[in-house]
């Protein structure tokens, strides 16, 4: 929020100007910076900023309130309902879905008939589908027209519908044939049939299709609006650039909960309890995966016993494990939301993934050999081969972890993508689960090996 302009507008509003002063200065303010300076006042400056700038851009104001309930709270339900009528149906779903229950159903019940049919028709959706999203604010005229003609809907209709950059065309059976850039409209002849100037390729979508499976196709199309149609072709509303990018923003906040094993995102608003249900299921499931790592580093307690030392760097082995698993997951999922992806590219991306593993493992492996080698026979009074003995355990083992957690971290949310199971949700906890348990294997197995098996320890160590 520009500070400035907010303190400028409280003192302006108790200051002795007249209102029709204030009304002036008010008209070069963003409708977005009012609604953040809504805040810092208290009610009696706000019923007057309402009734200084009149319903309709009230409405604008309250279309950008992320908590509108207090607001609304100071208007009845008549003016709520009025403010509500006049924002972009999408807009006014956004904001009654951010009320109470009850206020809401009051609201919706007093809105004029099209805008409770638009609203109804929104909120009939389920979040994830892209109905839920779409606006009815949108131009759409019959095919067979002249440009004149089609000039003369676009002024009619533009006085309800501001989305006028691309028109949409239906024919005869009001189905959708096309699409008409506004620049293409104005640049055509007047007496020019309408049809030379249709897109008819236009890209669309359906109402009931789910955000994941279409977004993808709305962003590499990159126009300022797209149709949303029913089942039988008519049209429903328009998916603007607009909802294009809140949807993109609320799916990548849903794919990071999902990486951190939530069914969905938290906020702020959300009671201990609701957080607690989101948390849970994972949990209890990772908690018995726990179980079955512990029971395997059970298994290696006569290594632990027999050279105590090495469990002092099991947390370096699991970790740079899980960070290289979580790095090829996120990669992995990225790359999983194109669609056409072929058999042999993600193969590509399973070798690849493996010999960044490999390498990064090697690097870092002969990194702890030397310095965790110099540590323990200076800190820990072991002799040069001794100490080079566990480091060089240590180092081997960060190499082979490193390797195996990335191809697991590929090859497993490819699996689930594979069966139709979304991998951000089943992949994120799992691979960190995985990874501990191929890095305990891995690690206590070489220790045992190799340190004490195949090591004459008693000779060279001395404990």
């Amino acid at each position: 929020m520009n500070t400035k302009k907010y303190e400028e507008l409280l003192v302006l509003l108790r200051s002795h100007k007249t209102d029709k002063e204030i009304l002036e200065v008010l008209s070069d303010y963003h409708e977005n910076d009012i609604a953040d300076m809504l805040a810092g006042m208290n009610e009696k400056e706000r019923k007057r900023l309402y009734r200084l700038l009149g319903t309709q851009r009230t409405a604008e104001i309250f279309a950008y309130l992320d908590e509108p309930q207090a607001y609304f709270d100071e208007l009845s339900v008549e003016q709520a309902a009025r403010v509500v009528s006049l924002m972009d149906s999408d807009d006014a779903v956004d904001l009654l879905e951010n009320l109470e229950d009850e206020d809401k159903k009051e609201i919706v019940e007093h809105l004029d008939e099209e805008a409770e049919k638009d609203v109804r028709m929104l909120l009939s959706y389920d979040d994830d589908e892209i109905g839920s999203y779409m606006t009815t604010n949108y131009i759409c005229i019959p095919g067979g027209l002249t440009v004149k003609q089609a000039m003369s809907q676009l002024v009619r209709q533009a006085g309800e519908n501001d989305n006028i950059m691309t028109i949409y065309v239906v024919d005869s059976d009001e189905c959708f044939a096309g699409a008409i850039d506004l620049k293409d409209l104005i640049t055509a002849r007047e007496g020019m049939n309408l049809e030379s100037i249709i897109a008819h390729s236009y890209p669309y979508v359906l109402d009931h299709e789910k955000i994941d499976d279409c977004i993808d196709t709305i962003k590499d199309y990159a126009e300022d609006s797209i149709p949303v149609l029913s089942k039988d072709k008519h049209i429903l509303g328009v998916i603007t650039s607009d909802d294009i990018v809140e949807m993109v923003d609320n799916e990548m906040g849903e794919d990071y909960a999902k990486l951190a094993g939530l069914t969905a995102e938290e906020d702020l608003k959300e009671t201990t309890l609701q957080s607690m249900k989101k948390r849970m299921p994972w949990l209890i499931i990772l908690l018995f995966l726990g179980m079955i790592v512990s029971s395997v580093v059970g298994i290696f307690e006569n290594v632990v016993a027999a050279l105590p030392i090495v469990i002092c760097f099991q947390s370096l082995v699991l970790d740079m494990a899980g960070n290289v698993g979580t790095q090829s997951l996120a990669v992995t999922i990225r790359v999983l939301m194109d669609e056409n992806l072929s058999g042999k590219q993600k193969l590509l991306l399973v070798v690849k993934e493996v010999r960044i593993g490999l390498v990064n493992g090697g690097l870092l492996g002969i990194m702890a050999l030397v310095f965790l080698g110099i540590y323990v026979h200076l800190f820990k009074g072991y002799t040069w081969l001794g100490a080079f003995a566990v480091s060089g355990c240590v180092g081997v083992s960060l190499l082979v972890a490193m390797a195996i957690s990335s191809l697991v971290g590929t090859v497993i949310p490819m699996f689930f993508h594979k069966i139709k199971i979304d991998p951000a949700v089943a992949s994120g906890p799992l691979i960190t689960t995985v990874n501990d348990l191929v890095a305990v294997v891995t690690y206590y197995g070489l220790a045992f090996l190799f340190l004490i098996e195949l090591y004459y320890l008693t000779w060279c160590l001395n404990i």
